[in-house]
């Protein structure tokens, strides 16, 4: 992808903070990557793996979920961290560029793809545009992006919570107790 480099060791090492605001040279990235459909390299965990080496950067390792919503097959989903000074919308606008190419057609919400692609996190903190929110509005509640986070970014920290992805992540893995019904005398 134009634009896009492998991180320096000592910055996946280091993670980001998240500051809001802009900042000079390249701006670093999480981007979700998932599918659940065959496309031109094969099943999803190719499709993805092939997605992956387009973004560049460090990628997650890619693993199977469960889909949202109406869909039910299973997804591969992965993450990758990037660099690119792409501001926010410009890196969108590839992201569906790059979808497209890959056979992403619209459809039902949540529906089955080739490819998905969301823009997780930026450098930069917060975002927010008709087409973009960053950060990405539902990224707390869903383990497969907390789990790739953990392993690209484990120091960047939310620019809403100020969490951390180990911490967002032990908040939604949390063992519950299990309501236990009303004793009756």
């Amino acid at each position: 992808m134009t634009g896009t480099a492998r991180l320096p060791a000592a910055s996946r090492r280091d993670g980001f903070r998240g500051a809001s605001g802009a900042h000079a040279g390249p701006h670093h990235y999480v981007v979700g990557v998932g599918g659940n459909r065959r496309g031109r390299h094969g099943g999803p965990r190719e499709e993805v793996a092939a997605v992956l080496a387009e973004l560049g950067g460090v990628a997650a390792p890619i693993r199977a979920s469960a889909p949202l919503g109406p869909s039910t097959r299973t997804f591969a989903n992965a993450a990758a961290l990037i660099a690119s000074d792409a501001a926010p919308d410009v890196l969108l606008a590839r992201l569906k560029a790059i979808e497209q190419a890959f056979g992403r057609r619209r459809g039902r919400r949540w529906g089955a793809r080739v490819i998905d692609l969301d823009v997780i996190l930026w450098s930069g903190g917060r975002w927010s545009s008709p087409r973009l929110t960053i950060p990405h509005p539902g990224f707390r509640q869903r383990a497969f992006v907390l789990a790739p986070l953990v392993a690209l970014a484990p120091r960047w920290r939310d620019p809403v919570t100020g969490l951390t992805p180990p911490q967002l992540h032990a908040r939604l893995t949390k063992a519950r107790p299990v309501p236990r019904p009303a004793r009756t005398a």
